[in-house]
Parts: structure tokens; sequence; C-alpha cells
């Protein structure tokens, strides 16, 4: 499986984002897909994830009631829209796939990952 975040970019404080994630090779459907970020010198840090069938998300604190995140899997692909960007937001986005069905929020539940998408919010 080989995935694909774009994207990113330099944004005001205030402003808004959307990533997507494309999956290619031996995707499948029926796994749950999650967004990671990653700020310099700290650890990467779970920040949203969603069920195989897009019916249950679950999100960070820190995110929540500002991102939403979303799939489509007749295109494969996974999106996380960003609004009221904040520059605590700032960091490397990845996009990664379950192990399982459900919405996990683990590192040790996820196995394949993209690239990542470099998130900058100024103040």
């Amino acid at each position: 499986v080989q995935l694909q975040a774009s994207g990113g970019g330099l944004v005001q404080a205030g402003g808004s984002l959307r990533l997507s994630c494309a999956a290619s090779g031996r995707t499948s459907s029926n796994n749950g897909m999650g967004w990671f970020r990653q700020a310099p010198g700290k650890e990467r840090e779970f920040v949203a994830a969603i069920s195989w069938r897009g019916v249950s998300t679950r999100y960070a604190d820190s995110v929540k009631g500002r991102f939403t995140i979303s799939r489509d899997n007749s295109k494969n692909t996974m999106y996380l829209q960003m609004n009221s960007l904040k520059p605590e937001d700032s960091a490397v986005y990845y996009c990664t796939t379950a192990r399982t069905p459900v919405a996990a929020s683990s590192l040790s539940d996820y196995n394949y990952w993209g690239q990542g998408t470099q998130v900058t919010v100024s103040s």
C-alpha cells in the first residue's frame, strides 16, 4: 500500500487547509485510516481517525471542533479539513492505514504510512 499526502502549506492563524491522502497499490476499503502529526523535537501524535465505512470518527482533544476527517472509498482517498488553525498546529502531517476497520488512535494500530505534508501556521 502506498499513501500520498498532499495539501499542506503556509497559512495564517485562523485560516483553513484541506489535506488529502490518496491510497494506491493493494488497498482495501476495509481498514480504518488516520492522521498523525509530528512537530520538531516532539513525538508523533494522534490527530484524527475514521472507520472503514466512515461512520465512526475520533479526534484528539486539541483539534476537536476545528478539524473534520472524511473519506471517499470510491476514490481511495481520505481528507482532513482543518479550520481555525493555530500556530501550535504546525507540524508534518502523516496519513496512515489501520490494521483494523475501526477508528483507532494508537500508533501501534497503524501499519502503512505516507511521506507526510508540512503544515505551517503563522501567528
